[in-house]
C-alpha cells in the first residue's frame, strides 16, 4: 500500500485474497444490498477483506497467523470492513471501538480521504499510518515477512518508473 507516494493517486492499494480458498466468496462488484460499496464479498458470513465505498472510505482485514483454531464464538473479521463503511466515524476513532477479544487474530486497515490508521488484536494499540509505503500479511503490519518485503521494494520500483497501471500492478 502506498500512501501519498504519487501525484494523481493519493492511495494505491495492491492485494490478493490468499487464504480459505475453499470458502465461498464473490469477486469485486458494487453491493446491491449496500449500493456504494465495491469489493469482493465472503458469502458465507457476509463480509469482506477489502472494500472502499463512493464517499473514500475503505477498509481491508488480513487473518493473523496464529497456531491455535479460532473459537467458533468469534465473529467474522470480514464485518470489521463492512462496519467500518457503513458508519462514519472516523478511522482511529472507529478502531477504538473494536472489541478485539471478540476476533480470532487480525490485522485492520481502515482510511478515509486524509485519515489512515492500524489496528492488530496481536499488538497494542492503534496506529495512524502517514505518507508511505506498507506491507501487511499475516503477521504485524511491516512484518519482516519476505513475500511483504519484496511486494513493497516491487511496489516502491514501479513508483520510481511512474508505472501504476493495473499491468504493473499486476
Amino acid at each position: 500500500m502506498a500512501l501519498g507516494q504519487h501525484p494523481d493517486y493519493p492511495l494505491i492499494l495492491a492485494a490478493n485474497r490468499d487464504e480459505f480458498h475453499a470458502r465461498p466468496a464473490k469477486e469485486a462488484h458494487w453491493w446491491p444490498d449496500k449500493p456504494g460499496v465495491f469489493g469482493g464479498r465472503d458469502l458465507e458470513a457476509g463480509g469482506t477483506w477489502l472494500a472502499i465505498s463512493r464517499n473514500g472510505r475503505f477498509a481491508t482485514v488480513t487473518n493473523y497467523q496464529d497456531i491455535e483454531l479460532p473459537s467458533p464464538d468469534c465473529r467474522s473479521r470480514g464485518l470489521l470492513v463492512t462496519e467500518f463503511l457503513d458508519g462514519d466515524l472516523a478511522p482511529r476513532d472507529y478502531l477504538a471501538t473494536i472489541e478485539k477479544n471478540r476476533y480470532a487474530g487480525f490485522n485492520l486497515i481502515v482510511g478515509a480521504p486524509g485519515d489512515v490508521g492500524y489496528l492488530s488484536n496481536r499488538d497494542d494499540g492503534t496506529r495512524a499510518l502517514g505518507p508511505g509505503l506498507y506491507g501487511l500479511s499475516n503477521a504485524l503490519l511491516d512484518g519482516p515477512w519476505y513475500k511483504v518485503e519484496r511486494a513493497r521494494e516491487r511496489l516502491e520500483s514501479l513508483l520510481d518508473a511512474g508505472d501504476v497501471s493495473d499491468a504493473g500492478l499486476m
